[in-house]
């Protein structure tokens, strides 16, 4: 299904936490990042639904996003993407969001963990991919 005008939301689901993102009405930059667990993320999406009527939301088309598909469906749309590569490629945006400072910057890129979780990153990388652009990043890292 094809999402309408409005807000989208990107996920990236996870057994013990999940990647969460909002976008703007106009899918121009994300205003809300989180790294959440399932059940947090679930009420968020529930939450912004109800406060912003998502016009669908983005998921990974791995592991475990056919339960999330199942579970989101009755809510609003779901757009399945293709995560090949996501994860390593989300730890390369980290880095291009958040600049090293300190020792890190010193370190290769190869060889740079991000200091926190980067599910966040990656569903905002499923929301470009699903947009074909690059969306601008408003909020600080979780």
């Amino acid at each position: 299904m094809t999402a309408g005008p409005g807000p989208l939301a990107g996920l990236d689901p996870g057994r013990s936490k999940c990647g969460l993102v909002l976008t703007d009405p106009e899918r121009l930059e994300i205003r809300q990042a989180l790294v959440l667990p399932p059940e947090e993320a679930w009420q968020r999406l529930q939450d912004w639904q109800r406060h912003q009527a998502l016009a669908a939301v983005v998921i990974g088309d791995g592991t475990g996003s056919g339960a999330w598909q199942r579970r989101l469906e009755p809510l609003l749309p779901v757009e399945l993407v293709d995560e090949r590569g996501t994860t390593l490629a989300a730890r390369r945006r980290y880095w291009e969001l958040f600049p090293a400072r300190g020792w890190r910057q010193l370190l290769p890129l190869g060889l740079r963990q991000p200091p926190r979780d980067w599910d966040d990153v990656v569903a905002q990388l499923l929301l470009e991919r699903r947009l074909g652009r690059t969306l601008i990043r408003t909020t600080p890292a979780p």
